[in-house]
């Protein structure tokens, strides 16, 4: 074997471990919470040296910041038009709930959720999903009822609850197993906009 093939299995070796590792933490920190799952239990789950969670992570932070960083992505609105339809801000807000813009495993979602309390770059991660939702439901409903514009009080305080329960069912379901239907919640939306 010449060295360039060795050095090319030791890389992958390295990005194995790496990927062993966080996939160990994501599975404990959604299951149990950062704060109960060690470095030990995260390298004994990973099948890897304890030193090397700290080769790859110096401190146990470390690893929940790179699974935040790379395991969850909130999608930001482009240019491209919302979905949505004049004259339906119920079915425009239902379409947007299909469409959150969060891309996360499940086990990333509850981590997300139970950990913003206490970690600043989680917070930080479901604070830009907040505002990208806000965001889309506010355009969508300035879409949806064209009319409306002049009322943008209205629409802020339709699109902040409509953000509201879009992330709040997102955690109710992660802790309980419990939805709340984002249909019933837009029909309620559009009936106190006078739609």
């Amino acid at each position: 074997m010449d060295s360039s093939t060795t050095a090319g299995a030791a890389d992958r070796g390295a990005a194995n471990a790496r990927t062993r590792i966080l996939d160990a933490a994501e599975a404990l920190f959604a299951d149990r919470g950062y704060e109960a799952s060690s470095t030990a239990r995260i390298a004994g789950r990973a099948q890897v040296p304890k030193g090397l969670v700290f080769h790859y992570f110096p401190q146990k932070i470390d690893v929940l910041v790179t699974l935040v960083d790379e395991r969850t992505f909130v999608e930001e609105l482009r240019e491209q038009p919302v979905e949505a339809v004049p004259g339906d801000p119920a079915g425009t807000l239902s379409r947007l709930a299909r469409r959150l813009p969060l891309h996360a495993s499940p086990a990333m979602r509850r981590i997300l959720f139970r950990e913003a309390d206490t970690h600043r770059s989680v917070r930080e991660r479901l604070g830009r999903l907040n505002g990208e939702v806000f965001l889309r439901a506010r355009r969508a409903l300035e879409l949806a009822l064209p009319g409306a514009r002049g009322d943008q009080a209205r629409l802020e305080v339709a699109a902040a609850t409509f953000t509201a329960v879009l992330i709040y069912q997102e955690n109710l379901s992660s802790l309980t197993g419990q939805h709340v239907d984002p249909d019933a919640v837009a029909d309620l939306i559009a009936r106190a906009l006078g739609a």
